[in-house]
């Protein structure tokens, strides 16, 4: 495993079984630390109801699409365009309403996701088949620090808006002729405070019904194709 982590394969995250210990799961796990790479603990049985294999109380997930350092991300954006667009998911775990929100984003010309490396959805198999391969055409980023990456975002020129449903202004109201990124939350908690403390505006869809709140991936998708219907007026 140690090897595998030193010849830079795309890892997601890595499960150990709990109660590990000993010289090479502490190598192992400072090499993961060193990388950034999510690891988490669970029971034997968990292990065992992911693969047959001889797994040694360690199993890694390999990710299937390749991610793009954010400073390449914004490189090829504004190679693209004058006012690109991306977006950034602050605790979207759900693996179908990541692969919707891809599907949406490829569509729309959306320069790229950004996602944190911990609590963020898994970019697997089920991730991409519900994008209908869009994960494998659009940038992906994965970052240790959503803050860190929106303070790169502001330097390079992005305006940062936060969808939030108690936000004053609409989506409407917001000028999306310019290099934007839109952080997106997670339906039961929303933007992180901290998160939200970063953004230039504040925006909400304007809703007519009871129930006062939308599927994320319905939210990202009518957000991303305001910012298309401005730029083709």
């Amino acid at each position: 495993m140690i090897e595998a982590v030193e010849s830079n394969k795309k890892i997601e995250k890595v499960l150990f079984k709990q109660g590990l210990e000993g010289v090479q799961f502490r190598q192992l796990v400072e090499k993961l630390q060193e990388k950034e790479i999510p690891l988490q603990f669970a029971p034997a049985e968990k292990l065992n109801s992911i693969t047959r294999g001889n797994h040694q109380g360690v199993i890694a997930f390999i990710s299937q699409v390749e991610y793009f350092p954010i400073e390449e991300m914004v490189d090829n954006a504004f190679k693209k365009s004058n006012n690109p667009m991306i977006i950034l998911l602050d605790g979207v775990s759900d693996v179908r309403n990541f692969g919707a929100i891809a599907r949406s984003a490829e569509c729309a010309g959306v320069a790229g996701l950004i996602l944190p490396a911990k609590g963020g959805a898994a970019v697997n198999a089920d991730a991409i088949k519900t994008s209908a391969g869009a994960l494998l055409r659009i940038s992906t980023s994965k970052v240790a620090n959503l803050r860190v990456a929106i303070y790169y975002l502001i330097e390079s020129g992005f305006q940062i808006i936060a969808a939030d449903e108690k936000a004053v202004k609409s989506i409407y109201e917001i000028d999306f002729n310019k290099p934007t990124a839109v952080i997106m939350g997670s339906e039961d908690k929303g933007i992180s405070d901290s998160v939200l403390a970063l953004s230039t505006e504040k925006a909400k869809i304007p809703l007519m019904g009871k129930i006062g709140s939308l599927n994320v991936s319905v939210a990202a998708s009518i957000v991303m194709f305001e910012a298309v219907r401005q730029k083709n007026v």
